[in-house]
């Protein structure tokens, strides 16, 4: 019969304490955002940085489309498209859209869902448009599709739910 291995002994709760913060700092979390990340309307600024080349069509159906060029800002470790960039994008890409349809009424995001299906590289170009899937009273529904350039494959999808603030009566 085979000897039973020696069960590590539990770090104390102190322990646990400094390895996790030991690992947070490595990370950086006790670093200072710049300035100018502490501006309104830095996230905004950052995003826009993104894309470029947006068009809006006017049809029955709004229709919004940009491009993406995936710089070194915007990767993960893996040197893709990082995954919150994509859904920052596909929040601001469809909140375009909805306000195309719904003119400039207050809406908020209400539901953001995506399916990260494959990788877009550091220096691809991905083509990203968005488009009305459902508009009511109350709510608009789009979805945004994240294509690279080249071969046209899909990369990202993404489906927003826009709720529009109801009108206040005094």
């Amino acid at each position: 019969m085979a000897p039973q291995p020696e069960e590590a002994p539990k770090p104390s709760p102190e322990e646990s304490r400094e390895w996790t913060m030991r690992f947070l700092r490595a990370l950086g979390v006790d670093a200072s955002l710049p300035a100018s990340a502490e501006r309104p309307g830095a996230h905004s600024a950052l995003v826009r940085a993104l894309l470029s080349s947006a068009t809006v069509s006017s049809s029955p159906a709004p229709r919004v489309s940009c491009t993406l060029t995936v710089s070194s800002a915007a990767t993960n470790a893996y040197n893709t498209l990082h995954g919150g960039a994509v859904a920052a994008v596909a929040e601001a890409v469809g909140m375009a859209c909805a306000r195309a349809a719904a003119g400039d009424k207050e809406m908020f995001l209400g539901e953001l869902s995506t399916a990260y299906l494959s990788a877009a590289r550091l220096d691809s170009e991905v083509e990203v448009e968005g488009l009305i899937l459902r508009k009511g009273r109350s709510v608009v529904v789009t979805t945004v599709e994240f294509r690279l350039k080249d071969s046209k494959k899909l990369c990202y999808t993404s489906r927003a739910t826009f709720y529009i603030m109801p009108v206040a009566s005094l």
